[in-house]
């Protein structure tokens, strides 16, 4: 369309200066409104108009193509998940034992047991909704103390890049990351695993395969730091294993959580499935509680409006003592969220990326 021309642009101007509109003719506005082009912006012919463009993939109608692959033809010639997953996320075919390696990493990361993420899916089911959004609550219950794969991963990248800028060795970097983490969820290293062989299992699943790489040797170090660092037992968890192997062929930490994340929405589905077969669901109003489940206040009677001001407390305290005696107190008072202990730190940066906005 573009701009309409001067003359009819003025009489439009003119005809609303004289009508008036509201405040629009205020010299307190920072512009003149009643000064102004009409119509669309002329099109840019220097620069290209914007679209969507996209190296992962392309689809018409006869095929689908990922990073130059026709998809069918990888299907045909054998192919599988596995080998796709790599050449989305990383433009390559893997090696036979890499496939196997990601193979037994998602099988293992699978898992369908009544873990959170489960146990989410089948109260969503409960509502009577769709199982896309069932799996959907299941992956968002992947915070960062329960698959922290980017937080995880982007740490060990940094202190591996501090490495070689400061000719430190894996040993010294280990122990530095310990020294600055020690306590964080994230960290690779818990007494969660301790009667449990599954996480270094993967690793000598990896090292047998021929996929071990620097992620996991500089993972063995930190294991060996965090163990010192304890005064009690620790050991490599789930989330060391797992992020270490997964960067170790080739996927980035935000790569890694993408597909794990996926991985367990099959899970999520199955029990999605089984609620809604074996269970009916509920309805607005439906779900009673019983008295047994609850542990709050006695019942009591409900004062007299007339009555508020002799047993209302105010919230406001006029000293740092009282003030500090009421918060003790209301730490008593369960879901006030007084015994919560807030992050002031930028939240956008728990994930270790540090570039807020893009990855």
């Amino acid at each position: 369309m573009g701009y309409l021309d001067k003359k009819r642009t003025d009489a439009l101007n003119k005809a609303k200066r004289e009508r008036t509109i509201g405040n629009l003719g205020s010299p307190k506005n920072p512009f003149d409104y009643y000064d102004r082009e009409y119509g669309t912006m002329p099109k840019d012919s220097k620069r290209a108009q914007f679209q969507w463009v996209s190296e992962v993939a392309y689809k018409n109608v006869h095929r689908i193509v990922t990073r130059g692959y026709d998809t069918t033809e990888l299907m045909e010639e054998g192919y599988g998940v596995i080998e796709v997953l790599f050449v989305d996320y990383q433009a390559r075919i893997p090696t036979i034992e890499e496939e196997q390696m990601l193979n037994y990493v998602m099988i293992l990361t699978l898992e369908d047991g009544l873990s959170a993420p489960a146990a989410i899916s089948r109260i969503v089911a409960r509502s009577k909704t769709f199982l896309t959004q069932a799996c959907g609550a299941s992956i968002m219950a992947f915070g960062h103390a329960y698959g922290a794969y980017s937080a995880f991963g982007n740490r060990l990248d940094k202190y591996l890049a501090m490495a070689k800028e400061e000719d430190l060795s894996l040993e010294a970097a280990a122990a530095l990351l310990v020294e600055e983490n020690l306590y964080d969820e994230a960290l690779g290293v818990s007494d969660l695993m301790l009667k449990d062989p599954a996480a270094n299992r993967m690793i000598a699943r990896a090292e047998k395969l021929g996929t071990a790489g620097k992620y996991i040797a500089f993972m063995k170090e930190v294991v060996k730091a965090a163990q010192k660092a304890n005064d009690q037992p620790v050991d490599l968890d789930m989330l060391g294993a797992t992020g270490a192997v997964m960067m170790d062929l080739g996927f980035t930490p935000e790569a890694t959580w993408a597909i794990l994340a996926v991985t367990r929405s099959f899970a999520a589905g199955a029990h999605y499935i089984e609620e809604v077969e074996r269970e009916e669901t509920n309805r607005l109003g439906q779900e009673l509680t019983p008295k047994e489940d609850y542990d709050g206040p006695a019942d009591r009677p409900v004062p007299p409006i007339a009555d508020r001001e002799k047993i209302a407390t105010p919230a406001i305290s006029t000293t740092p003592d009282q003030w500090k005696r009421r918060f003790e107190k209301m730490k008593d008072v369960q879901g006030s969220g007084f015994s919560i202990i807030e992050e002031v730190k930028d939240p956008s940066k728990k994930s270790g990326i540090k570039k807020v906005g893009k990855l």
